[in-house]
């Protein structure tokens, strides 16, 4: 596929937050990253605005383990709250994913380069990101390796059925993405089979829910560095 990524992403711990676990203040991870977990891992490897990710599918390399701790919330008017969080143990994730360029943002059409584009997340990927890696939430540091996907050995290799994830959050859909001013989130229903997770295009999830009304921000050729620019600048820098 063209403009496409892999990668695998490892940690100690990850908390993919079930939304409905967080109205008593305690959190529970979901079993899996989201799809939105992982475009926001794919976007801290590289990212513009000119570009919108799209997660393919992700592959569970290490056995599903979870383990709770009890954690002091930062409060910032003073407190001493315990809660319980519950977070997924020694994850590894291989993950494909591939780029488009954003048809709602016509004013980064200036910045629309293809080659250069997928040239500089490949270096990213190699670097391990340009921006630190996480793993659903702060706390849970992630580290990002290249390597081809599908390749070596997982623990749920050859399972023998499918695992239902039951009811999930897909991600969010957010206005500079869909040319619509609101936010929305979306649901579905993933299913594991044999490790792996081959995720819905956003624009198929049957179940939207509004969340509120937003106004993208607009960029000129004034406010945005272009691919060209960060071309050259990362070129300069390996010459020095």
């Amino acid at each position: 596929m063209r403009n496409q990524i892999e990668f695998e992403v490892f940690g100690k711990y990850a908390l993919f937050t079930d939304p409905i676990t967080k109205m008593g203040g305690e959190k529970l991870s979901y079993q899996v990253p989201t799809y939105q977990a992982l475009k926001g891992i794919v976007e801290s490897i590289y990212w513009k605005p000119t570009i919108i990710w799209v997660i393919d599918e992700v592959r569970i390399m290490n056995p599903i383990r979870m383990e709770a701790k009890g954690i002091r919330p930062i409060e910032y008017k003073g407190g001493n709250t315990l809660a319980n969080y519950t977070y997924l143990k020694d994850v590894k994730y291989q993950i494909r994913a591939h780029f488009i360029f954003n048809s709602h943002r016509p004013d980064l059409a200036f910045d629309r380069n293809e080659h250069k584009h997928h040239n500089i997340a490949k270096r990213c990927v190699k670097a391990g990101g340009r921006r630190d890696i996480y793993l659903g939430t702060r706390e849970c540091q992630g580290y990002v390796e290249p390597c081809e996907f599908g390749k070596g050995v997982g623990f749920y290799d050859n399972y023998g059925g499918n695992i239902h994830m039951g009811t999930m959050v897909h991600g969010i859909n957010y206005p500079d993405e869909t040319g619509r001013d609101k936010m929305e989130t979306r649901l579905w229903q993933p299913v594991m089979e044999d490790g792996y997770i081959r995720f819905i295009h956003p624009e198929k999830c049957e179940r939207v829910r509004p969340l509120t009304d937003f106004t993208p921000k607009g960029f000129t050729k004034e406010t945005i560095e272009s691919a060209d620019q960060l071309h050259h600048q990362i070129f300069e820098e390996r010459r020095s």
